[in-house]
């Protein structure tokens, strides 16, 4: 079975997190979408929030699963008997850093990192930008799901 991660924070899921997502789904036999529990980042929805928008946003894909990790993703991978890890790219600055982490990980584990371009459509989006513009009163539907649009209205606007 080939098995991939699609890593992230995911505060919250984008249409660019699931373009990546359903692309690598039609790749691979079974997507991990792994949250990432950072304790010392300050999130706008918890992570068992997360893990339910991301089950909701991906039950049209019969091989996604949604889990949650903390420390190093390469430990996580080795638990889960994951070889490689699917990040997208947006831009040239994702490329510079993410390059850098794929070379640490391999280095660590041998786990492979495979790049993936976001599409053109979705490439300006992310997570923290989405919730700047709902903040301030903006409109961000068709940037993320319906139902992430609806829970970002509702907790940033009140």
């Amino acid at each position: 079975m080939r098995r991939v991660v699609c890593p992230g924070s995911f505060d919250p899921v984008t249409n660019g997190h699931l373009d990546i997502i359903g692309r690598a789904s039609r790749q691979y036999d079974e997507v991990v979408v792994a949250v990432l529990i950072n304790i010392e980042k300050k999130s706008l929805f918890t992570v068992e929030e997360r893990i339910e928008m991301l089950q909701s946003v991906t039950k049209e894909y019969g091989n996604v699963r949604v889990d949650k990790f903390h420390g190093l993703l390469v430990d996580y991978c080795k638990q889960q008997e994951i070889p490689a890890i699917v990040k997208g790219l947006r831009a040239i600055s994702d490329f510079d850093y993410e390059l850098q982490m794929a070379q640490l990980n391999y280095r660590m584990s041998e786990v492979e990192t495979l790049f993936m371009a976001t599409g053109p459509e979705v490439s300006f989006l992310s997570s923290s930008r989405i919730k700047e513009i709902v903040r301030y009163g903006g409109d961000v539907a068709g940037l993320v799901p319906d139902l992430v649009h609806d829970l970002l209205v509702e907790r940033l606007r009140g």
